[in-house]
């Protein structure tokens, strides 16, 4: 399980290295996404709370990349933060996410992206419930959800 701690050691030393990788132009990345996919994807944009498709969803399945498929959340340890972003305690696999310090908007944060396709999904905080106590933020524009069953 990763903690805050790890997060940080990621951030700063470096993320670990991903099961494959998904390069495409900027021409193809907008081809292949809507107008906001790309904003927030490709762009580190975000989308106003409580508007995301993936708010209030609580089936079963796994929250993949928009941008490559890849499986990044699990809906077991997907919670409600009232924040107004899809929330999630821990990724579907360690190597899943690269972490980046976030200086921007006069805040220091932790962004959170895809690590296959660099894709932006939102930011990590140290403020979710136990026992990891983290709390991935994520623009449901960055994510599909593969439905179980």
């Amino acid at each position: 399980m990763l903690t805050w701690k790890n997060i940080i050691d990621f951030s700063v030393n470096g993320n670990p290295t991903p099961d494959k990788r998904v390069e495409k132009t900027e021409e193809e990345w907008k081809a292949l996404l809507t107008t906001d996919q790309y904003r927030i994807t490709r762009k580190k944009g975000t989308e106003m709370a409580g508007t995301g498709a993936f708010c209030s969803t609580h089936e079963a399945g796994k929250y993949n990349c928009v941008c490559c498929n890849t499986p990044m959340f699990d809906s077991t340890i997907k919670f409600n933060s009232d924040t107004g972003w899809p929330s999630f305690t821990q990724p579907i696999k360690e190597n899943a996410i690269k972490y980046e310090k976030d200086s921007s908007f006069g805040m220091i944060r932790v962004e959170i992206m895809c690590n296959v396709c660099d894709a932006h999904l939102g930011h990590v905080f140290p403020d979710g419930p136990e026992p990891s106590g983290l709390r991935y933020c994520v623009n449901s524009e960055s994510l599909t959800l593969q439905k179980e069953g």
